[in-house]
Formats: C-alpha cells, structure tokens, sequence
C-alpha cells in the first residue's frame, strides 16, 4: 500500500505539473468550517481561557482546503494540494476517518462544470493508465491470487475483478447524467421490482450509499459515473447555480455540481462551479444560515484594509460584535472575482479502490477514528 501510495503521488504531481497547475501547502489551522456541518476539532491549548485564547477566537482543523485554493487561485489561475483533513465524524463505517488526505484543485476562467469533470477523468484514467503497466500494479494482482490470500479474509475481489476495475476507468467517456435523471431512475428500477430501497428515492433528501451503489452498478456498469445539478439544500452555501431550471415540477433550485461515483466506495470525488458574484453568495450565506458579513464587518478591519482582522480577546463566540470567519472569503468576491470551479478527492478512498481494499482504515498506515487514536 506504500508503494501504492507513493505512485499514485508520482503520478497526480505529474498530471499537474504537465497542464501548469501549481502545487500550494493551505493552511491546516483555519477559522472557518467550509462544509458548514460543523463536525471540526476545535485548537486550543491546554489552558484555553477565551480572555487568553492563543488565536484571540476559536480556530478549527481544516475540512477542506477550498476555501484558501479559491484565493491562490485568484493569483496563478490553477492551483492543487494533497493535504491533510480532519472530520470531527462519529461514524463508524468502512469509508469513514477522522483524519485523512484530500486531493483538491481549483481552477479559474471555468466557465461551466464539464471542464472542471474533464479534468478529474483525464487525471483518474492516468492513474490507471500508468498502475496498470506498472510493478506495483503487477504486485496488488498477485497479491489476490488465491495462493495469497487468507481464507477468512473477506475477500471478493480477484485479480481479473481488479483488472477490470481499473480497464473501467481507463475507458471513456464516463456517464454524465443530472441527479434529477437519477432519482427518475432509482425510481423506475423500485417499481419495476429490480431493487427495494431502504430509503426511498428523493428528490430532495438526496442520495443514500445504496442509491448510489445502484447507479455505479447500472447505470455506470459498474465503471464511473457522474452525478450532476444536485438540490441546493443538501449542498454547502459556496456552489453557484445551475445553468437550468430544475427537471422535477416544483423541485427546489439545483447547483452546478457533481459527484463522481464508483461501485462499492460509492462517493469518491466532489466538485462544483464556486459563486463568483458577491450579491448571489451573500443569499446563498443566508440561505444556510451562515452569519454573513456585515457593514460592521467592514469598521473592525478598517475600510480601506486588506488584512484579516481578529475579535478582541473578551468577544465571545456568536457574539454580534464578532466579524464574520468568513469575511476574508467574501472579499475575493467583492474586489473582483471570476468564473471558477474546483474538486476534491478523497485520497484515501481513491486508493482503497484502485487496491481493491473495502475498508479505509487498511489503506492508511495509522487510522484515526472515533475513539480510535491509540499511537
């Protein structure tokens, strides 16, 4: 898996290197939780009283680096970083950690979401190019020979499963079809008495791990799919609109997004055109019931101040007197912006399923997860 792991960092630097991308460190401290689920690890200090805070407000482990890559990108146009995440999750599943590595890039002068899923399928399809012809891609299928592998090991991935695997996201095009498409779908195979659902089929609760385990294997045939111009109330605040209206009478409004499915991880890349428009990103802040900036805002930085001010000391959390975590991100838009999207991949995962290993916490050397920390 180390092995694995180190080629597969060859590989992606090398994508981006040849297309001009810059490789940039984010910071992993941060002051905002840009999912805006709120499940992050708080920093502090071992004596952390809120008159003596080490950071004067409360700081938080990064859960994504987005938000900082939208600003790098402002500057150099195409940006990347594989960096360290932290979810403050309680979940207890196979695809889940508390710590893990993320893949992102962003990319300005994007005019609409298929540039931004053409780059993720050139990339993956490299990676797969290059594992498949090389030593280490010859060692994970001997290591499913049958002579390798334990008989109570839950296992039902073969060699030839594995090669298949990767020959899927080698070939191309991959499937592209709107979420609104795929509920209609999910729907018609239930009625149809293909599959019975745990959890029926939604245009706005969104999709469940079976749902999308159902449209990677039928709909993918069981390759890649995407998943485009999901419901804005079940994605983060920052996604821009779709470029239509909904496909479901009186559905609620979708944004130009995507999931990039695959069978058995399910969910394995993320990715959206950003709100570029000052006006539409302080609705879409209100809308998700994020404190937006505020003319006050602008008084505690200075009005003509392009730095980052901190609350005072004796402040206290959601206070009105506290300006914005996420006033610095509005700035971008209010001294000028352009159309840009981004994605991220969770890099763990994508190695789990290039190895053909079902379960996260085998593909990383020190898993870290709920309860779970022990070196």
């Amino acid at each position: 898996m180390l092995r694995l792991r180190s080629q597969v960092i060859a590989d992606v630097t090398a994508f981006f290197s040849t297309r001009e991308f810059i490789q940039t460190q984010p910071p992993i401290i941060t002051s905002s939780d840009c999912e805006g689920a709120g499940e992050v690890f708080c920093v502090s200090t071992e004596k952390d009283n809120p008159k003596d805070r080490f950071f004067r407000s409360p700081k938080y482990l990064t859960v994504s680096s987005q938000l900082h890559l939208e600003a790098l990108a402002q500057s150099v146009g195409k940006v990347w970083t594989l960096s360290p995440t932290f979810r403050a999750e309680k979940s207890d599943t196979p695809r889940h950690l508390s710590e893990f590595y993320m893949l992102e890039a962003e990319v300005s002068f994007v005019e609409n979401l298929d540039g931004i899923m053409d780059i993720v399928e050139e990339m993956l399809r490299d990676v797969a190019d290059h594992l498949t012809n090389s030593a280490v891609g010859k060692e994970l299928l001997l290591a499913r020979s049958p002579a390798w592998v334990k008989e109570d090991e839950h296992l039902n991935i073969t060699p030839e499963t594995l090669s298949q695997r990767w020959e899927a996201l080698r070939r191309g095009p991959w499937p592209r079809i709107t979420y609104a498409e795929a509920i209609s779908r999910l729907k018609e195979a239930e009625s149809q008495g293909q599959v019975i659902f745990d959890f029926k089929p939604s245009f706005n609760e969104g999709l469940q791990a079976e749902h999308e385990r159902f449209i990677a294997e039928h709909i993918g045939q069981g390759g890649p799919v995407f998943v485009t111009d999901y419901p804005r109330a079940v994605k983060p605040f920052y996604m821009a609109p779709s470029t239509y209206g909904p496909e479901v009478p009186n559905a609620s409004p979708t944004v130009a997004c995507f999931d990039l499915l695959v069978p058995e991880i399910c969910e394995l890349v993320g990715g959206s055109m950003r709100e570029h428009r000052l006006p539409e990103l302080l609705a879409a802040m209100d809308l998700h019931g994020l404190r937006r900036p505020s003319d006050h805002d602008d008084a505690a930085r200075g009005t003509n101040s392009h730095t980052i001010a901190e609350p005072e000391a004796d402040v206290e959390l959601g206070s009105s007197n506290k300006p914005s975590d996420l006033q610095w991100y509005v700035d971008l838009r209010r001294y000028g912006s352009v159309p840009h999207g981004g994605f991220g991949i969770g890099f763990d995962r994508l190695l789990g399923y290039l190895s053909g290993v079902p379960n996260i916490r085998d593909v990383v050397g020190f898993p870290r997860w709920h309860q779970r920390c022990d070196c």
